[in-house]
């Protein structure tokens, strides 16, 4: 079998996350695609796949190839085209993930003036506030804020952004509005969950002092969305990102409180921003649609993104 055969085969694998998909995609039968797996694996002289019954994910050698494939593949078929009809075709499908509130309020109206241009490219927008796993998951690009933890990828940042306390006024006229942190333990917060984990723990940085404080929610949500609606319908205090409730607190709907001081849900970031990035695969070659999307995406946020 010729390795563009088994680099189409080993894309498929992970598309489907199971052998038996990959199988069914390709016409082939499971003993095959086992077969042709451990050939694959042998050849190199490296695992590529961590297997259970239940699950498949990719090994760190696995990663770098699954990366290539998809480089070479891609490539081949923009060429093929190329040649055959004297245009690189705009075409096929553009996964991306998104924050919910980041999602619907900007990705999806720029997603919906890309397909006017480009009406073969088929957008599928994933709202979730979880991070995903790039390299399995099949997406083209994930939305996110904050630094760049994993290195093997590439982040460019489409906005500054910041995180903030905000409450609706109806809260704070019934409440008082917290003057130091410490006061937030006196008040009814509301937090996220991501990864099954409750992001209660939030740190403030006043010039050189730093401190950290657990609060205690009075609610939690794995959605963003909620968080802010929570927000709007006066049930406590919500450490945001600006971009989210910008036009909240424009409007008056929400406003924010410990304006002095930096906030963030980890100490890892190291400057006061919680900016909004792009997060793609490091991937020499991008089919164009990836590489038009990324481009317009970039351009629709330098030029429609207010930050105050």
């Amino acid at each position: 079998m010729d390795k563009f055969s088994d680099m189409e085969l080993f894309i498929s694998i992970i598309k489907n996350q199971s052998l038996a998909g990959a199988g069914r995609e390709m016409g082939l039968s499971p003993a095959t695609v086992t077969a042709r797996l451990q050939a694959l694996e042998n050849r190199y002289g490296v695992k590529l796949l961590n297997r259970t019954t239940r699950h498949i994910s990719l090994t760190d050698s696995g990663a770098l190839y699954h990366h290539a494939c998809l480089d070479i593949v891609n490539s081949l078929k923009e060429t093929e085209n190329l040649l055959q009809t004297g245009t690189t075709e705009v075409r096929g499908p553009l996964k991306i993930s998104a924050p919910r509130d980041i999602g619907k309020q900007y990705i999806a109206p720029i997603l919906a003036e890309f397909s006017e241009y480009y009406p073969d490219v088929i957008p599928y927008l994933y709202l979730s506030d979880d991070l995903a796993n790039l390299a399995e998951s099949g997406l083209d690009f994930v939305i996110r804020y904050g630094e760049l933890a994993d290195s093997t990828l590439i982040s460019r940042k489409l906005a500054p952004s910041r995180r903030v306390l905000c409450a609706s006024p109806s809260y704070l006229e019934k409440n008082g509005t917290p003057i130091e942190p410490q006061e937030l333990t006196n008040h009814s917060c509301l937090a996220m969950v991501r990864s099954n984990e409750e992001l209660k723990t939030w740190h403030f940085r006043d010039d050189d002092n730093h401190n950290t404080l657990t609060v205690v929610p009075k609610r939690f949500s794995d959605d963003g969305e909620v968080i802010r609606q929570w927000a709007l319908d006066g049930a406590g205090i919500a450490l945001k990102s600006i971009l989210d409730v910008q036009e909240d607190i424009n409007q008056r709907r929400l406003v924010t409180v410990l304006d002095d001081c930096m906030k963030n849900f980890n100490t890892q970031t190291s400057s006061a921003n919680a900016d909004l990035n792009v997060i793609y695969l490091s991937r020499q070659y991008q089919p164009k649609r990836l590489r038009l999307f990324l481009d317009f995406l970039i351009e629709r946020f330098r030029t429609r993104c207010p930050v105050n």
